[in-house]
């Protein structure tokens, strides 16, 4: 079995592959103050409470967009499993031919998603990661990383609009019925969810228009389940498992034979 962990600001992804196949997949929060003996220990109740046997682990991958975590994370895993994770980052293989002005600079996140979904779904396409940022990336019909957008996840634009206004509150993220809210809760899931999905709308149709090119649009991340049913482009496609899948490609690729 191979791991694959995804590392966000917010949450982190724990996958189990056998072979192509998604044995499992399972969320921990991200937490700065963890120890990687406390990593160490979740990890190792998922899989015990998943009866997995940890022995059968050989190799793993990690994707962090949170750096001072991610030494931690690799002790941690080292402890649970026995074995130290492959980190994405300059010099790991992943595919990409990257025409942004300095490659080093692109998230792991990014160059994971963009993998897996040219494997997935081939090209051009516009990836969609929403999550505590939301970020879009453009792939053309040659597979070239043209680059992409970064803008703020709608968690974190709105608890930054509750926070900075006394009479606004901190709301769960559902879909009110109207977009047209009567109430100040419902105004803001409105403004959250339509506000989110009319953005991507938006932004999809100028990325487009500037490539030159239509395209195959995915999107992953935590909260694209919410929005995408919400955007009038009807042929977006939400893969939850993603990152995850990108994470085990790109772990092929750097495999010893």
């Amino acid at each position: 079995m191979i791991i694959t962990i995804d590392m966000g600001n917010s949450h982190t992804e724990i996958g189990g592959f056998e072979g192509e196949t998604l044995v499992f997949a399972e969320r921990i929060r991200t937490d700065l103050d963890r120890t990687a003996m406390e990593y160490g220990v979740l990890i190792h109740n998922i899989f015990e409470m998943l009866d997995i046997d940890s022995a059968i682990v050989t190799g793993g991958i990690l994707s962090s967009v949170v750096p001072q975590l991610t030494e931690t994370i690799c002790r941690g895993v080292k402890k649970a499993l026995g074995i130290t994770p492959l980190v994405v980052g300059p010099g790991v293989k992943n595919g990409l031919k990257i025409a942004i002005d300095d490659p080093k600079q692109l998230g792991a996140d990014m160059v994971v998603s963009a993998v897996g979904a040219i494997h997935a779904y081939g090209k051009p396409l516009i990836v969609i990661d929403m999550g505590t940022a939301t970020t879009l990336a453009a792939i053309d019909d040659k597979g070239v990383f043209l680059g992409g957008l970064i803008l703020s996840g709608m968690r974190t634009a709105t608890n930054a609009l509750s926070s900075g206004a006394s009479q606004l509150p901190y709301i769960s993220f559902t879909a009110p019925a109207r977009v047209i809210g009567t109430n100040t809760i419902d105004s803001m899931k409105s403004g959250a969810v339509y506000g989110q999905a009319a953005q991507l709308d938006g932004l999809i149709d100028r990325i487009e228009t500037e490539m030159g090119q239509n395209t195959t649009v995915v999107a992953t991340g935590g909260l694209s389940g919410l929005v995408v049913p919400h955007c009038k482009r009807k042929d977006i496609i939400f893969d939850r498992e993603l990152m995850l899948r990108g994470l085990r490609i790109i772990y092929e690729m750097n495999r010893k034979k």
